[in-house]
């Protein structure tokens, strides 16, 4: 599933990025690396970003890179 369609709340892993190089280097930027274990704090209204936890850093991101970034539940349950 994307991160656009995650539930709120759930820590979920990152499991792939699907957008280019220039993505990529966005999301590193901003610490965010597959492997990573985030959750969707809020949802903004209106097509607004996500403001998401990572390592301890609330970071928002618009829901086009959101679409982008591959997630599943299961490994950081435990948090």
């Amino acid at each position: 599933m994307t991160l656009l369609n995650a539930p709120q709340g759930q820590w979920l892993k990152v499991t792939a990025l699907a957008g280019g190089e220039n993505l990529r280097a966005r999301l590193t930027q901003y610490g965010l690396f597959e492997g990573d274990c985030l959750r969707v704090l809020r949802t903004a209204p209106l097509h607004g970003p996500l403001l998401v936890e990572v390592n301890g850093r609330e970071i928002a991101l618009g829901r086009r890179v959101a679409e982008k970034i591959i997630v599943e539940a299961g490994e950081c349950d435990s948090r």
